[in-house]
């Protein structure tokens, strides 16, 4: 295996259990009912409104927005992009599964409290582990970046409304909104930050140059 495919391979199974564990966090934060990233909540909301999964309709949401990443701003497609889009509401359903069927978690307002904290931070790390893979960007995350390339607005202006455009669409469709979707949207950029710093683009590519 030359090296470039050997770096290719690594990246990629670091970017498929970011997927994982960022999955991993916001089932956490679903079972504890304390609200979801607005993407999330918002496909959750829509999907049982559809009578789909949210890994069924995430995934066909992932492909329209794809083809509209591919005409628009195709250099934020990669592998770990259909890695992301195929796999990340389908392990939510997973772990949602594995909370509700084999843990079966009574919710008091202390648990509820420690599942917020737990989900933030298990969801941070895996964008992370995701991210640091450098493998390309999840369709929702490749909206705003081409807005900014196109427009050249602040990248901060244009993801927040985006955020907020689903947190409405959550509301409407009564996907789980709640104290973590707020959360998310506040602590999620510096928290990824952390984790990129002290965890995960140290390990990545020191494994990923060996």
């Amino acid at each position: 295996m030359n090296n470039k495919l050997k770096e290719t391979v690594i990246r990629s199974l670091f970017a498929l259990l970011g997927v994982a564990i960022l999955a991993f966090g916001a089932a956490t934060l679903r079972i504890g009912q304390v609200g979801l990233d607005p993407y999330t909540a918002a496909n959750i909301g829509i999907g049982d409104t559809l009578g789909l999964s949210l890994g069924v309709y995430q995934l066909a949401i992932n492909i329209v927005i794809l083809i509209l990443v591919f005409i628009f701003g195709r250099k934020y497609i990669g592998i770990g992009t259909i890695i992301n889009m195929v796999l990340a509401g389908f392990f939510i359903d997973f772990f949602t599964w594995v909370y509700t069927d084999i843990f079966a978690i009574k919710l008091t307002l202390v648990i509820r409290a420690i599942l917020l904290i737990a989900g933030v931070l298990i969801f941070t790390f895996g964008a992370s582990f995701y991210m640091s893979a450098k493998l390309g960007n999840a369709p929702y995350d490749a909206i705003a970046p081409i807005i900014v390339d196109r427009t050249k607005a602040s990248y901060r202006v244009v993801r927040v409304s985006q955020d907020i455009g689903f947190v409405l669409l959550a509301f409407i469709f009564g996907g789980p909104v709640g104290i973590g979707t707020v959360i998310n949207a506040f602590f999620t950029g510096p928290l990824i930050e952390f984790w990129n710093k002290k965890v995960s683009e140290p390990l990545i590519e020191a494994q990923a140059k060996k």
